[in-house]
């Protein structure tokens, strides 16, 4: 098992396809319900006017299904990579293609979803860059990019590795040891604007509850204020190419 990790790490990250990569990692055990979250906070960031909706890395079709749920005329698509949990969400939603990202991706039309969804996903992957990249072209004139990604500078991991010294990896949050890429507020912010993508909404979600992170906020003058969020929700849009 570790020499598949480390051989994972050592890898470039064009000699594997997506789905490989992802694979040796999923092979830590996942706690119950890892693929059952419905993120009901996300669908608010779907365009009102979305007709052809696509969840990358839809899990057990949980939060797809309340999308279809919500905008009842439209035709809802997921990916997933997990065998069992594709077939789950095979009963709840239009469309599930089951493979690596890099298999189904190309399988998807192009010029076709008004939005492309990505729960927790892009943080899983060893070239996220690449992804969004690709599926421009699956996207509609006026489609856009809605994605949720963990905060690496979140209160509570902060004050482990900053105070405690210490970069533990756990079984889910923002600390996930299936977690290859990490992210904070402002890589987020440059990872889209380099790939060509316009940021039409930021926001941070879960806010700590902890008073301690407000005093040293103050005390920082503000300094630390992205390390309030859990995660961020962004809406994206690609750039018209010239």
């Amino acid at each position: 098992m570790f020499s598949k990790f480390v051989t994972l790490f050592k890898i470039t990250n064009n000699s594997m396809i997506e789905g490989e990569k992802r694979e040796l990692v999923d092979m830590v055990v996942k706690p119950e319900g890892y693929y059952s979250n419905r993120r009901l906070e996300m669908v608010s960031f779907i365009p009102k006017t979305a007709s052809k909706i696509l969840d990358c890395g839809c899990g057990e079709g949980f939060f797809a299904e309340e999308v279809q749920l919500q905008f009842p005329d439209a035709e809802v698509w997921g990916l997933e990579l997990d065998a069992d949990s594709a077939e789950t969400a095979r009963k709840k939603i239009h469309t599930v293609l089951q493979g690596d990202l890099d298999a189904t991706i190309s399988q998807l039309p192009e010029n076709y979803f008004d939005c492309i969804s990505f729960n927790d996903v892009l943080e899983h992957l060893v070239n996220p860059y690449e992804i969004l990249t690709r599926l421009r072209k699956n996207l509609t004139a006026n489609g856009v990019i809605i994605c949720s990604i963990p905060n690496v500078r979140y209160w509570r991991v902060f004050k482990k590795y900053v105070f405690g010294k210490n970069f533990r990896y756990e079984d889910n949050g923002v600390m996930d040891r299936t977690h290859l890429r990490f992210f904070t507020k402002r890589s987020i912010e440059e990872m889209f604007q380099d790939l060509g993508f316009s940021i039409l909404e930021m926001k941070g979600l879960k806010p700590t509850p902890s008073v301690g992170f407000h005093i040293a906020n103050a005390l920082t003058l503000g300094s630390i204020k992205d390390c309030k969020y859990i995660q961020y929700a962004c809406v994206v849009k690609p750039l018209k190419q010239k």
